[in-house]
């Protein structure tokens, strides 16, 4: 996620990170380059005497407009889906360790144990999300024998959440939680699975491929054709137009297809590093453990 801090509205104009300019420059030229075969070839393409106008570039300018709004809202709602259910679960990790740490015959290295299997379980969720490997991480928070487990197993997340429950449970038996009181736990534990089933539900429910497809290339055909509607009312003009409006479709349609997926590490994806830390400064500070230092922004304000 990009974090800048608060910019004058000039300055801001010539902001390069953060933008999709970078992914999109490339096409960009694309583009320019057949601005610049329009204009070398209008004397020629004037003796065929076919004029292409912009009157249906208009029409099928804003046809595109609607579409890519749509296209934008939805991968935006699902950006923003993902940013709540990450909110929930610092909520309710918050709240599963205040009523853990409620026990009264409960040690602070039975609290600590807990708490590590809850960090464990959102360092876990993150590196499923994100497809990378999750053994790092587990090392420093799972205890040797069930981190062996975790590790080997296919799905370490749910194994994880599995182990809360199995220790809550242990808690109830010897007596030290009540049934009213586990009831409570066990419905925070509910809401951890709620998140995960969430998180894995847009990470694995792409946006139908038809749909990104018929826009992708309605895009970029407009784009190319666009130059030799213009070239006979602007000539020399045509590049800067031509390029300017590309630029706005492609960098709206850029954008969706990044938001498509907020779990990952794009510039523009949600910082799950940085909200992981946050989670794990919480959750220590109740046990008065040392906390780990926020994550911050690096030199291209890109948080992670």
């Amino acid at each position: 996620m990009i974090v800048r801090p608060h910019q004058h509205w000039f300055l801001r104009l010539f902001d390069w990170h953060g933008s999709v300019l970078t992914s999109i420059l490339f096409r960009l030229s694309l583009n320019l380059l057949m601005s610049l075969i329009a204009i070398l070839g209008f004397p020629w393409y004037e003796t065929l005497g076919i004029h292409l106008t912009t009157a249906p570039f208009s029409l099928i300018g804003v046809s595109i407009a609607v579409f890519l709004g749509f296209r934008n809202n939805a991968s935006y709602a699902r950006f923003t889906e993902a940013r709540t259910l990450w909110g929930t679960l610092l909520i309710t990790q918050r709240s599963l360790l205040r009523q853990v740490k409620s026990i009264p015959t409960l040690s602070l290295e039975q609290a600590r144990e807990f708490a590590n299997l809850q960090i464990a379980f959102n360092l876990s969720m993150k590196h499923q999300l994100r497809h990378t490997d999750p053994a790092t991480d587990l090392q420093r928070t799972l205890p040797p024998g069930f981190r062996d487990q975790v590790l080997s197993n296919p799905l370490p997340t749910t194994l994880i959440l599995l182990r809360m429950g199995e220790w809550l449970a242990q808690q109830r038996n010897e007596g030290h939680i009540s049934d009213i009181v586990w009831q409570s736990m066990d419905e925070n534990l509910n809401h951890l699975s709620t998140v995960l089933g969430g998180c894995d539900r847009i990470a694995s429910t792409p946006i139908p491929f038809a749909y990104s497809l018929i826009l992708h290339r309605t895009v970029y055909l407009f784009c190319t054709l666009l130059p030799f509607a213009l070239v006979s009312d602007l000539h020399a003009m045509t590049p800067l137009v031509s390029v300017f409006i590309s630029y706005t479709f492609l960098s709206l349609e850029s954008l969706a297809e990044e938001l498509e997926d907020p779990f990952g590490t794009a510039p523009n994806d949600l910082p799950l590093d940085a909200i992981c830390v946050a989670i794990e400064r919480n959750l220590k500070s109740m046990n008065g453990d040392p906390l780990p230092e926020p994550l911050q922004p690096d030199k291209y304000f890109n948080l992670t």
